[in-house]
């Protein structure tokens, strides 16, 4: 267990972590892509042109996010969409906030038209004719 993770609690999805199921070499330019949401292929290109031109730069950087980023866990998503969620939320931000904002406020509303009829004559009538046929 690293000391980001808590005992009972999935580990944190806005973190960087290395990618080892699509990774080449250790995961890292999987896992940078992963984490800024962004094809990997783009962030490979990167890599091998920051190779042609700053090599040791580069394989300084790449070999101290290989030895410092921890692999992904296993059991980071509950669900597709919850990794869809989170790749929202790190890719367009204000987007996920626009989303959730909108869901809040339509389930706000049918909570009112439901405490609207809960406390109408209409319901009480209602429910006084179901319970005559009881």
């Amino acid at each position: 267990m690293t000391a980001h993770e808590t005992p009972g609690r999935r580990p944190s999805p806005a973190r960087l972590y290395r990618n080892r199921e699509r990774g080449v070499v250790k995961g890292v330019c999987a896992g940078i892509a992963d984490y800024f949401g962004i094809e990997t292929w783009i962030i490979r290109c990167m890599a091998l042109a920051g190779l042609f031109f700053f090599t040791v730069p580069t394989l300084l950087v790449y070999v101290t996010l290989a030895l410092v980023v921890s692999p992904a866990p296993d059991d980071m998503y509950g669900s597709p969409a919850e990794k869809d969620f989170w790749r929202g939320v790190r890719v367009e931000p204000r987007g996920t906030v626009s989303g959730l904002r909108h869901q809040f406020r339509d389930m706000e509303h049918r909570l009112r038209s439901l405490e609207t009829y809960a406390t109408s004559r209409e319901f009480r009538l209602s429910r006084e004719i179901n319970d005559l046929e009881r």
